[in-house]
C-alpha cells in the first residue's frame, strides 16, 4: 500500500474532487440529482491556503493513486476546534472529521483506514481527547473498528 501522507496545496482540486465524491454518495441518492460543482472553483483558493499552514488546526492526509501521478485514491480531512474546558477536556481541544473518501475505483483497500489511523493520531499529538464526526451507514462500520460509538446528539442548525 502507498504511504499516507500530510495533503499540501497542490493537492487542493484532488481533496475537492473527492470530497465531491464524498457529498454525492451521502447526498446525492436523496437529491435524485447531478452534483453540483459550481463551488469547487471558488473553493481551491481556500483550501490552498489552509493546506500551506501546516500548524494550523485543518489537516489533510491522502494516500496517491497507484499509477496515476497526481491524483489522489483516498483522503482524511478534520479540524480541531476548542471550546471552554470541562471535566474529562480540561483543556477543550475537539477533533472534527468532516471529509473521508475514497476514489469509487479504489474501495476495499483499507486507504480510508490507514488515513484516518493517521489523522486521529495528528488530532492525539494536538491534545484533543474526543473526535466527533457524521458518518454514513457504509461507513459506520469502519469508524466503530477505530472505537467510534453513535452519542445521543442534540445538535441544531442555522443556515446563515
Amino acid at each position: 500500500m502507498s504511504v499516507v501522507r500530510r495533503a499540501m496545496p497542490e493537492d487542493a482540486e484532488e481533496l475537492i474532487r473527492l470530497r465531491q465524491v464524498m457529498i454525492d454518495s451521502v447526498f446525492a441518492a436523496r437529491a435524485g440529482g447531478e452534483s453540483d460543482t459550481s463551488w469547487h472553483a471558488e473553493s481551491v483558493p481556500t483550501v490552498r491556503a489552509r493546506l500551506a499552514d501546516p500548524d494550523g488546526e485543518f489537516a489533510a492526509f491522502v494516500l496517491d493513486f497507484p499509477g496515476r501521478p497526481g491524483k489522489l485514491a483516498a483522503l482524511v480531512v478534520g479540524t480541531l476546534d476548542y471550546r471552554i474546558g470541562r471535566a474529562g477536556n480540561p483543556h477543550g481541544v475537539v477533533g472534527y472529521v468532516f471529509s473521508v473518501a475514497t476514489d469509487p475505483g479504489q474501495r476495499r483497500r483499507g486507504y480510508a483506514r490507514a488515513c484516518m489511523e493517521t489523522l486521529l493520531d495528528w488530532f492525539r499529538e494536538r491534545g484533543a481527547v474526543s473526535v466527533d464526526l457524521n458518518a454514513s451507514a457504509e461507513a459506520e462500520p469502519l469508524y466503530a473498528s477505530l472505537g467510534f460509538v453513535r452519542k445521543p446528539d442534540p445538535s441544531m442548525r442555522l443556515s446563515l
